[in-house]
């Protein structure tokens, strides 16, 4: 079931790339404080390729992420890297560690994989949020519905509608 809403939330991105132009990718946003939809784009990816590069040492660490500037700046590219990602996250669940460092001090924290899965999702669909801001300016994209809403929120709003 996780991999099914990653493959939807991912494809959901990417059939809002398929519609961009390099240009209107690359923009910045005032309201994102100039950032663009590719640099969100890119930090998304950056952090699914993270956790499948690190997979088999069972150390991940999010903050040794190679970050891969190109995805931020071509559409094609990042379309890439989203089909790669998911041909890859189809792995079995396995205790990881999640190495961090806050404040200065050094975190070592149990995980697994299926949960860092889920904490990707959830980090994704929190960027899509903050890149709808910057695509509600364009009035010739279509995207569905829920793109950027919580599992969670859709839910609940589902069960408002009975």
């Amino acid at each position: 079931m996780l991999t099914k809403s990653i493959h939807k939330t991912l494809s959901e991105l990417s059939d809002l790339l398929d519609q961009l132009t390099n240009e209107e990718y690359t923009a910045p946003c005032r309201e994102l404080s100039n950032s663009s939809i590719g640099a969100h784009t890119r930090h998304v990816i950056e952090l699914f390729q993270c956790l499948d590069n690190q997979y088999e040492s069972g150390c991940i660490n999010y903050d040794n992420r190679l970050r891969d500037y190109p995805i931020q700046s071509d559409v094609f590219v990042a379309k890439e890297a989203l089909k790669n990602i998911l041909n890859a996250i189809s792995k079995p669940n396995k205790k990881v560690v999640l190495q961090q460092v806050i404040d200065g001090e050094p975190l070592n924290i149990e995980s697994n994989y299926t949960r860092e899965l889920l904490y990707n999702l959830e980090h994704c669909i929190h960027h899509q949020a903050l890149i709808k801001v910057a695509i509600l300016q364009m009035n010739h994209l279509q995207i569905d519905e829920n793109f950027g809403v919580a599992r969670s929120t859709i839910e609940y709003r589902k069960q408002c509608a009975q």
